[in-house]
This record gives structure tokens, sequence and C-alpha cells, in this order.
């Protein structure tokens, strides 16, 4: 379980969900958990509500998850994942509306900071300003 906020990426693309992961991996450490998804379960781009709710349910922690999504379909996935997590976790899980790489950057280095949820939330949302 980590001390700090949590980040999935969920992308259309597997390689972008990984990339993105593995920069804020190299950029900010071990220090957070980050779970990444993409693609469809068939291989190709989109992306998959079960494999979004193992992401969340790899990195879940107390300090709560927060989700960084490429485009609309990511974001109404990962709506449906949270609402099927037990009513305890959901309201411990966001939705960042930030970019994918820079919000995930910018949330992980604030999670590693000791940042809330609401605080890694708004520094990734920093960037739409």
């Amino acid at each position: 379980m980590s001390a700090c906020v949590s980040i999935v990426i969920v992308s259309h693309s597997p390689d972008v969900a990984k990339g993105a992961a593995d920069m804020v991996r190299e950029m900010v450490g071990d220090e957070v958990q980050v779970a990444h998804c993409g693609g469809n379960p068939a291989g190709g781009l989109g992306t998959d509500v079960a494999a979004i709710l193992t992401a969340i349910r790899t990195v879940y922690g107390p300090k709560g998850v927060a989700i960084l999504v490429d485009l609309g379909g990511a974001e109404t996935n990962s709506e449906m994942a949270i609402e099927m997590l037990p009513e305890d976790m959901q309201d411990n899980v966001v939705i960042c509306n930030a970019p994918i790489v820079e919000g995930a950057v910018m949330a992980a280095t604030e999670a590693a900071g000791g940042g809330s949820l609401e605080t890694v939330k708004a520094t990734a949302e920093e960037f739409l300003a």
C-alpha cells in the first residue's frame, strides 16, 4: 500500500499508456505507484472497463488514486470502473481533466511530496488554465 496518492494512466493506445507511465517513473521514481492500461480486449485501439478497474485496484491505497485519460471514451470507461468499486473506495478515486503526460508527471510529483488527492488533482489540472 502506498503512502502517496497513486496514479493510473488510461489511453486508447497501450503504447501511449505504457510510455506515459514509464516517463512518470523515470522522472519521479518509485515512490508513487503508477499503473497503466490501454487498448481494447482484442488488442486494438480503445479502452476496457475491466482493465481500468484492475489498474485502479492494483495501486489503490488510503491516499487515493488519480486517473489521467487521453480521450472521452477513456474518461467514460474510467467513470464506469469507479462505479464498480465498493462505495467506500469510490470517493477516493478521481479523474483529472489534464493532459495525459504533463498532468501525470506533475500529479506524481505532487503525490511524491505528500499532497492530498485534491491537491494532486488540482496540480494536474493546472495545465488547462
